[in-house]
């Protein structure tokens, strides 16, 4: 099969290794352009275009595709039987959705059609679940509407945060994107429409969602510190300052009844009310313009009165 392969991000790369792997002739690989990054905001490539170059592939980074004449004409002029769209950051246009035989296969990190958006590996773990994985999808014009093809389910660990729990999910895509072509091209694989009615969203994540609302309850604080790491994270404020809380766990200790963000350091330990009468136990934070510390160092620097709160 004839594929043009567009992606950007870490995420992208094993499925992209994983078709030149399984012999799939890619014809081009399609990314955004390099940006600056790093202290020093020196220009650097996307993942996907640096793994295009090591196999060798044909790499262009158009600014936009949607109306760029040129880079539809090379597309027509290939001809692909499929174009498979994996964490690329731009919306698809018509003609691209029309252009090849098998259409855009989409790798979607959730099962579909809860968690479709931008961040769907984030919103799973923030909203408790225990299950997630990977859709395959033919795009068509709405976000993430398209019909399914293969999905392949994936628990979701206690100590999983978005950071570990993605490249498990990636890593899950290249074999089913594989397992999804051959489908296709060997009459195997059935397109399903989606249950509309049991969507969810998962939309883009903004700074204020890490802003800790200690009304919540332990839970489900805990799982929007793990859904939102490394970013946006988990924020509060304490003495007027920034607090991030990097590492914590809903906590069923018999300690005194606590206020909502009202702080209780028992030893060496800090505890944390939260909503329904639940208490959050804090083994990591840091205070705004220091570095992270364990609770220890904290209580001990900083000594919290069990009057104060939180937030």
């Amino acid at each position: 099969m004839d594929i043009v392969f567009c992606g950007t991000p870490i995420f992208a790369v094993p499925a992209l290794r994983a078709l030149v792997g399984r012999g799939f002739n890619v014809q081009l690989v399609v990314s955004q352009p390099d940006r600056p990054a790093g202290r020093g905001l020196s220009t650097v490539p996307t993942p996907v275009k640096q793994t295009a170059t090591e196999l060798g592939l044909p790499v262009i980074q158009p600014v936009k595709i949607k109306n760029n004449n040129e880079f539809r004409e090379r597309l027509e002029q290939i001809k692909p039987d499929a174009i498979v769209v994996v964490a690329y950051g731009r919306i698809i246009p018509q003609w691209m959705l029309d252009l090849p035989r098998f259409g855009n296969i989409n790798v979607h990190a959730s099962l579909l059609p809860r968690y479709r958006g931008a961040a769907p590996i984030q919103w799973a773990i923030a909203k408790g679940e225990t299950v997630t994985g990977v859709t395959t999808m033919r795009l068509d014009a709405g976000l993430d509407t398209g019909d399914m093809l293969l999905k392949r389910a994936i628990p979701i660990l206690p100590d999983d945060t978005a950071e570990t729990l993605a490249p498990k999910l990636s890593d899950t895509g290249g074999p089913l994107l594989v397992e999804t072509l051959r489908g296709l091209e060997n009459g195997t694989v059935f397109p399903t429409p989606q249950e509309h009615s049991q969507a969810t969203l998962a939309p883009i994540l903004i700074r204020e969602e890490g802003r800790i609302n200690w009304e919540r309850t332990a839970v489900e604080i805990w799982n929007r510190l793990r859904g939102f790491t490394p970013w946006p994270g988990a924020f509060t404020t304490f003495h007027g300052k920034n607090l991030n809380i990097t590492k914590a766990q809903p906590s069923a200790s018999g300690t005194e009844p606590l206020a909502p963000g009202q702080m209780h350091s028992q030893g060496e330990h800090l505890y944390v009310g939260c909503g329904e009468s639940t208490v959050l136990q804090v083994f990591e934070l840091q205070v705004e313009g220091k570095k992270r510390m364990t609770a220890k160092d904290f209580v001990n620097g900083y000594r919290p009165k069990s009057e104060e709160r939180l937030g």
